[in-house]
């Protein structure tokens, strides 16, 4: 295994039971759940941006922390989490998007929709996440440049 690493997870009800598988896979795989937000069961209603800002708020104050934020889709909350300062956030769906999120873009959030993907895709885009790491070189310009973007 590479690096072990600390996740902030969190999720509205949307995403709670994917949540819980993920923390479980990430757990087995030797990464430290750090903190959780969001209902403890599906049907205790929450809105995804409070949990995304609250998430965000964490993986901004541990340092070289990353978050995993789950929803129905992961676009809400990755829209509301690529709205914080510091926060890269990725929806994936795929192996590769996986991977090169965190080793070109530094993402450090990563989004997942429960109701778009299987859980079995899900923990291995989550494994992929959490075993990548930031190339920096060429890419450290770009996300250098998109930090900065609308600023």
């Amino acid at each position: 295994m590479t690096q072990s690493r600390r996740f902030h997870l969190g999720s509205d009800h949307g995403g709670v039971e994917l949540r819980g598988e993920l923390a479980a896979t990430l757990t087995e795989d030797g990464h430290t759940i750090a903190s959780t937000a969001g209902p403890a069961a599906a049907d205790e209603k929450a809105d995804y941006p409070d949990v995304a800002v609250e998430v965000c708020r964490r993986v901004l104050e541990d340092e070289g922390s990353c978050g995993l934020l789950v929803c129905g889709t992961g676009q809400g909350m990755a829209m509301t989490a690529n709205r914080i300062p510091g926060i890269r956030a990725a929806v994936v769906g795929d192996i590769f998007s996986a991977r090169m999120a965190r080793a070109h873009n530094d993402a450090n959030v990563l989004c997942l929709g429960q109701r778009v993907l299987g859980s079995e895709l899900a923990k291995a885009l989550a494994r992929e996440f959490a075993a990548a790491s930031f190339e920096g070189g060429r890419h450290q310009r770009r996300v250098d440049k998109l930090m900065r973007a609308g600023s």
